[in-house]
């Protein structure tokens, strides 16, 4: 075990989701001890609540903050007010549950979508406050951007140890493939298996397949997360990605000739494209903490249908 995460006790939030559950599977084969890790579950606990909020970071010296209201572009269209809302509120009451009890290092997961529409690529750090979010995005971007900013005035007044690291769109085992919520590598994968199943040939996918993303493996994205908690300090924010850009067009027939889909694919530009372009600089999360994500990006694509294929 490295002697950082000896006997500290872990409040995970978000800690029964998609990237909580392969942290937290992490952290135990890196020697903590399971009850020395707390999931505050839905049920059981609303972050949105300060009350609630305060009853479970007391007694911990670590947050790492994953819980988000989360969604695809159909997901953020329908519910601008709830992701604002929701991801605002949670990052506000538990920052200031953590100032008040003392806590040692606040971790927050931010997202790629605080950056400006137009941001120069690929996308560095000094460039989140050159311009308004992609608007489709905006809500959730700017809760986020929110948390950066409560977390920078906390470490400056009161000193809360308070790190933020701007995260990309994450695939892998275990990812969340509901198509009312999902993001578009689990989509696209359940799409293509239903439209197999179904003796389609066709797929619709939405926009124009033009924009392009940079995608990161969960397991690369839990890494960073682990080594930015051990060895990063500093208020400035980090991006953690994998320094790789990609088209939709390609990315979708990337994924059609992983699953041996040979049907066409109809693109509906009636629908939206989102950011026109997202590609991070991660030469910072390198330089603080040593991190740089290692997973061949076909290669986890190959990991995540082969857990989707087995799932269902």
């Amino acid at each position: 075990m490295n002697d950082f995460w000896r006997n500290k006790k872990i409040l995970v939030t978000g800690g029964g989701g998609f990237l909580g559950g392969h942290l937290i599977k992490q952290l135990k084969e890196r020697g903590v001890k399971k009850e020395n890790i707390f999931i505050p579950f839905l049920g059981d606990y609303d972050l949105r609540k300060r009350e609630d909020c305060l009853k479970v970071v007391k007694g911990k010296n670590i947050i790492i903050h994953l819980a988000g209201v989360v969604g695809g572009i159909g997901f953020n269209r329908e519910h601008p007010g709830k992701l604002f809302f929701d991801n605002a509120a949670m990052a506000l009451n538990i920052l200031e549950a953590a100032r008040l009890k003392g806590v040692e290092k606040f971790v927050g997961i931010g997202s790629v979508c605080a950056y400006p529409k137009f941001t120069p690529v690929p996308f560095k750090e000094k460039d989140l406050w050159l311009g308004y979010p992609e608007e489709i995005n905006a809500p959730y971007g700017l809760a986020k951007k929110f948390m950066l900013v409560q977390s920078q005035a906390y470490k400056a007044e009161y000193g809360l140890n308070a790190i933020h690291l701007l995260m990309l769109n994450l695939y892998g085992p275990g990812d969340n493939f509901d198509p009312k919520s999902s993001h578009v590598i689990a989509a696209l994968i359940r799409k293509i298996y239903e439209a197999k199943r179904d003796n389609k040939n066709y797929i619709e996918v939405w926009g124009t397949g033009k924009p392009t993303r940079e995608f990161l493996y969960v397991g690369d994205g839990v890494e960073g997360i682990i080594l930015a908690t051990e060895k990063y300090d500093k208020s400035e924010p980090v991006n953690l990605g994998s320094g790789t850009e990609i088209s939709i067009k390609n990315l979708v027939e990337l994924i059609c000739k992983l699953m041996n889909f040979k049907g066409e694919i109809y693109w509906d530009t009636s629908k939206p494209d989102g950011q026109p372009r997202r590609c991070l600089d991660v030469s910072r999360a390198e330089k603080e903490f040593g991190f740089v994500a290692k997973t061949d990006f076909e290669e986890g694509l190959k990991e995540t249908i082969k857990w989707y294929l087995k799932k269902i």
